[in-house]
C-alpha cells in the first residue's frame, strides 16, 4: 500500500483542529504527521497515507470540524521533496535564480509548492509554514531562471484558483547572502 499521499486542514479554531485531528485518525489509516497551532491563532492538521484513507480521513476531519474549516487538501502523488522543505532540511548551497511563492494560506502553499516543484527542473529550500508569519504560509525554490519562472508561474496559478495568492517574485542570480537568511 502506497503512503505517497497527505492531506491537510487548516482551522480558524484550535479547540475544533483537536476535534478535526480525532475524528481524521479515527476515519482511515493514516498517520499524523503534523497537528499543531499556527498563527494568527489557527490549527492545522496533515495526515500521510494512501489515496483513499487521506481522502477519507480529510473529509471525516472537515465534517467534525465545521465552521472552523478555512482550507484543505489531498496530494496524491506530493514530490518527494516537499517534506524537507516544510522541515527545513534543506540541502541547498547554492542559488541560481531564487522564487518565492507566497499565499494566505498553508494549505494553498503546499499546493501551489508541490505542483512548482512538478512542473520545473527547480529545488524547494524551505516551505515556512504561518509562524512569525500572521498566518500567511511561503515557499522558496532555486534552479535556473526559466525552471524558476515556469515553477514559481505554476505554483501561484495554483494558489490563485483559490484567491489566496498574496506574492510571487523571481529573482535572477541573487546575492548569496540571501541563502544563509534562508536557512
Amino acid at each position: 500500500m502506497a503512503r505517497n499521499s497527505i492531506g491537510l486542514i487548516e482551522l480558524t479554531s484550535i479547540a475544533a483542529g483537536f476535534v478535526a485531528a480525532d475524528a481524521m485518525l479515527k476515519a482511515a489509516g493514516v498517520e499524523l504527521l503534523l497537528a499543531r497551532t499556527i498563527c494568527s491563532g489557527k490549527y492545522m492538521v496533515m495526515v500521510r497515507g494512501d489515496v483513499a484513507a487521506v481522502q477519507a480521513a480529510v473529509e471525516a476531519g472537515s465534517a467534525a470540524g465545521d465552521f472552523a474549516v478555512i482550507d484543505t487538501f489531498v496530494i496524491p502523488n506530493v514530490h518527494e521533496s516537499v517534506f524537507p522543505a516544510i522541515a527545513g532540511h534543506s540541502k541547498v548551497e547554492h542559488l541560481e535564480a531564487l522564487g518565492i511563492i507566497e499565499s494566505f494560506s498553508v494549505a494553498s502553499l503546499i499546493e501551489g509548492a508541490d505542483a512548482a516543484v512538478k512542473a520545473a527542473a527547480v529545488e524547494l529550500i524551505e516551505i515556512r509554514l504561518a509562524m512569525a508569519l500572521g498566518g500567511k504560509a511561503f515557499a522558496s525554490l532555486t534552479g535556473s531562471v526559466a525552471s524558476v519562472r515556469s515553477a514559481v508561474e505554476t505554483g501561484a496559478q495554483v494558489i490563485g484558483r483559490k484567491g489566496l495568492l498574496v506574492n510571487k517574485a523571481v529573482i535572477p542570480s541573487p546575492r548569496e547572502e540571501l541563502l544563509s537568511e534562508m536557512i
